[in-house]
């Protein structure tokens, strides 16, 4: 870990000779170095940011001012300011003082300089990661849409749907939102969560689909110690959890029929009972569904219950697919470039036009979470300043459907029989089974690229036994 070459240190110690030769220390290694024997000059040249420090060395003991009194001087204009302290005083009461008023190390003296050269790039190194965070977090929340931090869009599908989760989210009207995987449904369920009366409580998401049948049930209304072979302990369930706020359950659609008759029966009364007791306990979350399934198709089917669909489809939300809001794709790609040249430290300028014409007439089949993916790609792979087009994917699949698979696919990994055409879950087992191996088996890689949930993809592999 090397300091950089800008950064700026200030000295403070009434000892000449010290400051001397820490000083051409840190100068002879291309460091900027200020210097003060006393700790009332360095703090009105800080706080009047006639100098923007990096690191300050302090000694402990000073004329008029303390090292200890800088500290809480400094600390009422900058939390942030990394300060080391040295003293000849080896009591552990002084030490805890020194780290209790906001130090951030203790050096004693006669000095080590190695050593102090080691808390000085640590706590430069901290600088590094917290202007990182900062960063981060003004691109999370940088966006500001209808009073809210980091929702990006401006199509006019997006605005009706936000428009109409304003409307409503303050109602205590159930809410089914729904739209294709991966468009956005959860960004218009935690703005129906901020904008309304629960935005004190806690917004809790669950993938329906996600969680095996057998743990659903446990993770939804929670359990009694001994209610069933492991249950070890009591569990609250996420409908009590969620309590003053929002539970959101995404894939409704996927629900078996036994819950959605108890969800059923919690939509009525409110009411919640745990497995394996007879209590009763109510329950004041508000519960908004997702799914992006056809639930009248459903229904007429057998697959989804009448009753629970028209208790469920009070408000609907119709997310529209990132290719129905082309004027969305590009805030969302320079939003995602930004976010993934800052997490893995890379510098792009941005997309050239050729690049941004491919975004925008690409059809995104697997939405914004494609998109994601897309842009993470192209910023972990490219050599240049700017993203070209070439770093972008082309047409090649991103899901598994069939008809893609057998016609995108090499036949090394995906041959059949014509006599006998291929089931959905045999090509989908080789696909899952091919991503899988193109990725040296990492589970976190192949989710992203099949664009399903992790827990998703562990239960497709141990469903089809792969390896």
């Amino acid at each position: 870990m090397k300091l950089k070459k800008s950064s700026t240190i200030i000295l403070i110690d009434d000892d000449l000779d010290l400051l001397d030769l820490l000083s051409s220390f840190f100068k002879q290694r291309g460091y900027k170095v200020f210097t003060f024997n006393n700790a009332e000059e360095a703090l009105i040249e800080i706080e009047n940011k006639r100098i923007e420090a990096d690191v300050v060395i302090s000694d402990l003991k000073l004329p008029a001012m303390s090292g200890t009194d800088f500290i809480r001087r400094i600390r009422k204009s900058d939390s942030r300011l990394p300060i080391i302290l040295i003293t000849s005083e080896t009591s552990v009461e002084t030490a805890v003082e020194a780290i209790e008023t906001g130090a951030y190390d203790f050096v004693l003296k006669p000095l080590h300089i190695p050593q102090l050269l080691i808390s000085i790039q640590r706590a430069l190194y901290l600088n590094e990661v917290q202007a990182e965070n900062t960063n981060l977090k003004n691109i999370f929340q940088g966006q500001d849409f209808m009073g809210l931090k980091g929702i990006i869009g401006k199509s006019q599908g997006f605005k009706k749907a936000m428009e109409l989760a304003q409307r409503v989210s303050s109602s205590q009207a159930n809410i089914l939102i729904t739209g294709e995987s991966g468009s956005g449904k959860e960004v218009i369920a935690k703005a129906v969560h901020e904008l309304g009366d629960k935005k004190e409580g806690p917004f809790i998401a669950i993938n329906c689909s996600a969680i095996p049948e057998n743990l659903l049930e446990s993770e939804l209304f929670g359990h009694a110690k001994g209610s069933f072979t492991g249950a070890n302990d009591k569990k609250i369930g996420l409908f009590e959890e969620a309590n003053k706020g929002t539970l959101f359950l995404d894939e409704i659609g996927d629900l078996s029929l036994p819950l959605q008759a108890k969800l059923l029966r919690v939509l009525q009364e409110r009411k919640i009972k745990r497995i394996g007791e007879n209590q009763y306990r109510d329950i004041t979350a508000r519960i908004i569904c997702a799914t992006h399934k056809d639930l009248r198709k459903e229904v007429s089917e057998s697959r989804f219950r009448e009753d629970l669909y028209f208790r469920l489809n009070v408000i609907p939300i119709f997310m529209p697919p990132l290719r129905e809001r082309r004027e969305d794709i590009l805030p969302l790609s320079e939003y995602f470039l930004k976010k993934f040249t800052l997490m893995n430290n890379i510098h792009i300028k941005g997309f050239t036009k050729n690049a941004i014409s491919k975004l925008e007439n690409r059809d995104w089949k697997g939405n914004v979470r494609e998109l994601e993916n897309a842009i993470e790609r192209a910023v972990v792979l490219s050599t240049n300043d700017y993203i070209h087009a070439e770093d972008l994917p082309g047409d090649e699949l991103i899901g598994f459907s069939q008809d893609k698979i057998q016609n995108n696919c090499d036949e090394s990994h995906f041959s059949y029989n014509e006599d006998r055409p291929a089931t959905l879950d045999e090509l989908s087992k080789k696909y899952i089974q091919h991503i899988f191996d193109k990725n040296g088996g990492a589970k976190e890689q192949t989710a992203r690229d099949l664009g399903i949930d992790r827990k998703t993809l562990y239960r497709k592999l141990k469903e089809m036994d792969l390896n």
